[in-house]
């Protein structure tokens, strides 16, 4: 089964700050990881980014960049986006269906937004997803922690049976060691 990874909102200004998501440069790591081992299996990379019409993640400001020490090769794919749904009024979906790609992994941020709202309409368009258990992160939130927003989305997401399609969570190292990939 082809497969792409999609690399959710890795971005400079998600990553910085008072906002910063919870362990981002290890999450870096473990994506930067992750793409490495998938590129040389021929997957497609794919890097979305989310982008505001002003102000902050605003296209082409500092914070809208990709965040600093993700590794980005020459031949990875981008989409913009401007919901947490990276296929809603995107070319994802084109871009996937013209490469052959039937099954999608998932990492990035944040995963009660984008993450779970992109991995959810995957499933909806019939892409089974595998969640990189220990690659997507949050800043966590007035109710719930980073760490626990994690893990309810990895126990969660992988409960889903309705769209046909399932996700599984597969930590880093163990992400591209399937020979289907």
């Amino acid at each position: 089964m082809k497969t792409a990874l999609l690399i959710i909102d890795m971005q400079q200004g998600l990553c910085e700050g008072e906002g910063r998501a919870w362990q981002s440069d290890m999450v870096i790591a473990r994506i930067n990881h992750v793409a490495a081992r998938l590129r040389a299996a021929g997957a497609p990379v794919v890097f979305i980014q989310h982008e505001s019409t002003a102000g902050y993640l605003e296209h082409g400001t500092r914070e809208w960049q990709l965040a600093d020490g993700l590794q980005v090769q020459p031949g990875d794919l981008r989409v913009r986006k401007k919901t947490p749904d990276a296929f809603l009024n995107t070319d994802l979906e084109a871009l996937l269906k013209a490469r052959g790609v039937e099954e999608v992994i998932v990492c990035g941020m944040h995963t009660e937004f984008c993450v779970d709202t992109t991995t959810r309409r995957a499933l909806a368009l019939g892409y089974p997803v595998t969640l990189v258990a220990d690659a997507h992160t949050s800043a966590g939130n007035e109710v719930l922690g980073a760490p626990q927003v994690i893990a309810h989305h990895n126990a969660t997401l992988t409960n889903i049976s309705s769209f046909g399609p399932r996700v599984r969570a597969v930590n880093s190292a163990d992400v591209g060691l399937n020979p289907a990939w």
